[in-house]
Order: structure tokens, then sequence, then C-alpha cells
């Protein structure tokens, strides 16, 4: 379905569109990803620095990291059975909503000098880097057995122990986090340089969103003005590529053509 097709949507008041409505919806934005990244925040760091698989939160329960929150069965099997859900209602609302990861590279992003906000052959191609990443991901866990790569020695403060796991990993382990820590540092100068055209999880969620439910949407007052585009912070506009569903554009488009609604049924 076209970015522009009819749907069912949820008209918002014109007196709200562009004051209340948006700053209340950023708010509950904000309030869920400090609440999921007091949650997961921690897996997440473990995740990158000091967890023994070259892909991170799939074999928690075989990881030899007992402090690793991952190892508790409801935060593992917690965090699987809600992504689902979320792409299937939302799309790729996880992004932007939910993830620890997306959120401190949100954050890293507000100074970020290149917002790469604009419709160009660059903006274009390079979302599709997050699919190279997936395949990547897939190559790993099943062509190469997802073997342990480092060595995750626990000795003395955290910190030293993170020293140590660098010190202890394979080729492999060592190009898997210096690939996430470049991109990270990447993103203080291009924003959102790690969700928009890396992230692996963002490639598998950009592939199955086309299944949501709900999701904001440009309707047929929409002029092309790219208003939406230039507020983005994935530097897209309503339920196009990277679009994760945040609401950030609701009240930026001078048409009122923007809605957030649930797909019609075919």
């Amino acid at each position: 379905m076209s970015s522009r097709e009819s749907a069912v949507t949820i008209p918002i008041p014109d007196s709200e569109d562009r004051t209340g409505t948006p700053a209340r919806l950023t708010a509950w934005r904000r309030l869920s990803q400090v609440a999921f990244i007091t949650l997961l925040g921690q897996w997440s760091f473990y995740g990158i620095f000091r967890c023994p698989f070259v892909v991170p939160y799939i074999s928690c329960q075989n990881c030899p990291v007992i402090t690793c929150h991952g190892r508790l069965t409801t935060v593992f099997w917690g965090f699987w059975l809600l992504l689902p859900v979320t792409v299937i209602l939302f799309g790729r609302a996880f992004c932007g909503w939910i993830c620890p990861g997306g959120f401190v590279n949100q954050i890293l992003g507000k100074a970020a000098p290149f917002k790469l906000r604009a419709r160009n052959i660059l903006t274009r191609f390079a979302p599709w880097g997050t699919c190279a990443g997936l395949a990547a991901a897939v190559y790993v866990y099943f062509s190469l057995g997802q073997s342990r790569e480092n060595v995750p020695i626990r000795v003395g403060e955290f910190f030293h122990s993170v020293v140590l796991t660098f010190e202890h990993s394979g080729i492999l382990w060592l190009v898997r986090t210096f690939f996430v820590l470049g991109f990270l540092v990447l993103g203080l100068a291009v924003s959102n340089a790690w969700c928009r055209f890396a992230c692996p999880t963002g490639g598998l969620i950009e592939i199955l969103k086309r299944i949501s439910i709900f999701g904001f949407r440009k309707t047929s007052d929409c002029t092309d003005c790219d208003a939406c585009l230039k507020v983005c912070e994935m530097g897209t506009r309503p339920a196009e590529a990277n679009c994760t569903n945040c609401g950030d554009c609701l009240g930026a488009c001078p048409e009122d053509a923007i809605r957030f609604g649930m797909r019609k049924s075919s």
C-alpha cells in the first residue's frame, strides 16, 4: 500500500493540531524511552561490551555472563514477545518508542551538524544498509553457528572487566564491536546514523512493518512540501522508509495532511 492510500484515520481537532497534541505525544514517547532504557539499558550495554556472541540478545540463555539482565527469563522472553506485537500493531514504533539504543542515538543526534533531512540519492539508498546489517547477523548466526568469540572475564570493577573482554576477544567480535561503536561515534556528526543506516533489528522491522495495523500516514491533502521530513529525527516522511511512528511530524504539516489511523482492509 502506498503512503497516500486511503486509511481509516483518527482525526485530531484543529485546535490541537500543532500545539497540545504533538507536545503531549513527544512527552509520552520520551517517558516510554526512559522507562525502557531503565529496564533494558543494562542488557543493551552488555550486548555491545560484554556479550561473548557476535549477534547479541539472541543466545542469552546460553551466555556465561550471569550478571546480564538478558539471563532473566522475564526480560528475555518479555522482549522477544513484545517486539513482534509492536511490529504487528505499530510497525517500526519499537525503534522510536522502546529501543534503548535508539534513544541514545536520538539524544546524540540532537547535536549532530548533519541531519540529512532531504530527499536525495544518499537518503534513498543508505537505509538499505540496515538490511545488509540484518543479512550479516543472519549469516553469523546460521552459517557460522553463533559461536562464542570472546572470554567475558569478570575481575574487579565493571569497566576493568570490559577492558579484559576486549583483550580476550576474537577478530570477528572485535570487528562487530568497533563497527557498532564507529556508527555510534558517527551519530555525533550524522543524526541517527546507526538507526537509519546500519541497525539489523531496524532492518528486520523495516521489512515486516508492511503488516502493521496502525501508523502515521499522509493523506491526499499532502503537497510534498517536506515540512514533516525537516523535523523528523530519522529524516523521513510518514509511512516511508525508516518511519518509526514517533509522531514528531504531526504538528509540522501546514496542510494538516498527517493522520494516525488503521489501514483499510483489502
